[in-house]
């Protein structure tokens, strides 16, 4: 089968494919953000969560529901910034989703990544690495929400945890990022062949 990349450009493709497979589900996975409410568990994610309160009418309390589920609307996100990080980082992993499933056809494809091509999908890389650093970094800007300050204990703020942890799809998001941004990048700028030089 005939392929247009190098032997670095093989894993450069594999290695993309990972970056954008580890960010996307990082970023859609609800577990950004650990906490707890009426004593069960609450985690959030930009624009999903788990558990969540409603009040019960039979024996007029508050009372926990334990499922995951995406906010009903993009407004009712519980912050702007949390919505320009959905935005933001939803962005940088299609990016690297869309880079990295190219790169997978490059290993069966002839003459579909030339060098050139190849360094430009490195750029594009590093520009959906640094969206997802960026929607990281707005992250914690959401933290004095009033959702979040009633599972961490109303002593949250930005980038003040109160009585929450930062969960492992936060972690996730950032180091397929990271990876895209610094591993990936470098790689894409030898993973194309030199093109044949046609005489007509």
């Amino acid at each position: 089968m005939a392929s247009s990349l190098t032997c670095t450009g093989v894993i450069w493709a594999l290695l993309s494919f990972l970056c954008a497979a580890t960010s996307c589900v990082g970023f859609f996975m609800p577990y950004w953000l650990w906490g707890s409410q009426l004593g069960k568990p609450v985690s959030f994610g930009t624009f999903r969560r788990c558990s969540y309160p409603v009040h019960d009418e039979s024996r007029q309390m508050m009372v926990m529901v334990e499922e995951c589920g995406r906010y009903a609307s993009f407004q009712g996100i519980p912050s702007a910034e949390w919505r320009i990080c959905t935005i933001v980082t939803g962005l940088g992993c299609g990016l690297l989703l869309l880079v990295a499933l190219t790169a997978l056809m490059g290993c069966c494809v002839s003459e579909l990544i030339s060098r050139t091509v190849g360094r430009v999908a490195g750029g594009i890389q590093f520009l959906g690495g640094l969206l997802i650093g960026a929607g990281c970094a707005l992250y914690p800007l959401g933290w004095d929400s009033e959702e979040v300050r009633q599972t961490c204990g109303y002593i949250s703020g930005q980038f003040d945890l109160g009585k929450c942890e930062i969960g492992w799809a936060y972690y996730c998001t950032g180091a397929g990022a990271t990876a895209a941004m610094l591993l990936c990048t470098w790689l894409a700028c030898f993973s194309g062949k030199k093109q044949k030089q046609y005489p007509y």
